[in-house]
């Protein structure tokens, strides 16, 4: 497995498996085979309420802990100091574990830098290796990064072949912070990626899906990903993706599709922060 190095020297896995949207009760079989397949890095968050689902299948994985990268995020109901706190021994409890791998803010909503500021402790006390950011845009995010003591070491976006976020990587490298890949083959407002003529053209010259390109691409980026899929044999053709490197030109083909370079949930919208504080705050 490649890796990335952090800003504070912790290496990351570029491929992770992703938990959004699924159920805690299919939360543990899906990781498990994950897990089998031979995935390292697992991404989950308070609010997809299957944090334990991770826990219990790590656990009865045998693997050491020291082997796995555990994910997760605080959610926007446990912003500010004393509720982040809180919330963050609760996932360690939920998740069986002694620390987290990386521990992000979800959302950029409610009190954030009071939410950082227990983050920022339970790094220095060894409860957390490395902190971040999650949906921070450009301008968002150099504000908090800014002003926070710690910097944000990884800022988690909706990125692919057709959101690749070009903009924000000057911003992100003058932190030092990495970006981390969610919705890395479609979804949320973006199709086509798996069925492209342009990746499918590429791969077939090296027996490659679609997909595994699409995947590939953001990898040689440096950016982590974080496929999802409920289906073993999908799983495994989404980790199969380091036995190959794009060309130059392959990789300056795919960066023409580009289509929504900041993506396409409109975070700043004033209507959906009401939504999301509405409904989930």
């Amino acid at each position: 497995m490649e890796t990335i190095r952090l800003s504070n020297g912790v290496e990351m896995p570029l491929l992770g498996y992703g938990v959004f949207l699924v159920s805690p009760n299919e939360c543990e079989r899906c990781v498990s085979d994950a897990l089998s397949v031979g995935y390292r890095l697992i991404d989950t968050a308070q609010a997809y309420q299957n944090e334990e689902g991770v826990g219990n299948a790590w656990r009865k994985s045998g693997i050491r802990r020291e082997d796995l990268f555990l994910v997760t995020k605080v959610w926007i109901s446990n912003a500010g100091e004393e509720k982040a706190a809180k919330s963050i021994d609760e996932s360690l409890r939920k998740l069986q574990a002694e620390y987290i791998d990386l521990l992000l803010i979800h959302q950029a909503y409610g009190d954030v830098f009071g939410t950082w500021r227990a983050m920022e402790k339970a790094y220095r006390a060894g409860k957390v290796r490395a902190i971040g950011v999650s949906n921070f845009q450009a301008g968002r995010f150099f504000d908090f990064a800014h002003y926070v003591e710690v910097k944000p070491m990884v800022n988690q976006l909706q990125c692919n072949t057709l959101i690749q976020q070009t903009g924000i990587e000057p911003i992100h490298a003058e932190f030092g912070t990495k970006m981390m890949a969610w919705g890395p083959l479609g979804g949320q407002g973006v199709d086509g990626i798996v069925k492209s003529e342009v990746l499918a053209a590429i791969g077939a010259k090296r027996g490659k899906t679609a997909a595994q390109v699409a995947l590939r691409w953001l990898t040689q980026r440096g950016i982590v990903a974080i496929p999802k899929s409920t289906h073993k044999e999908r799983m495994q053709q989404n980790f199969d993706i380091f036995d190959f490197s794009l060309t130059a030109d392959e990789m300056a083909q795919v960066a023409t599709m580009n289509q929504h370079d900041t993506g396409t949930i409109k975070f700043g919208d004033p209507q959906f922060v009401k939504y999301l504080i509405q409904n989930y705050g």
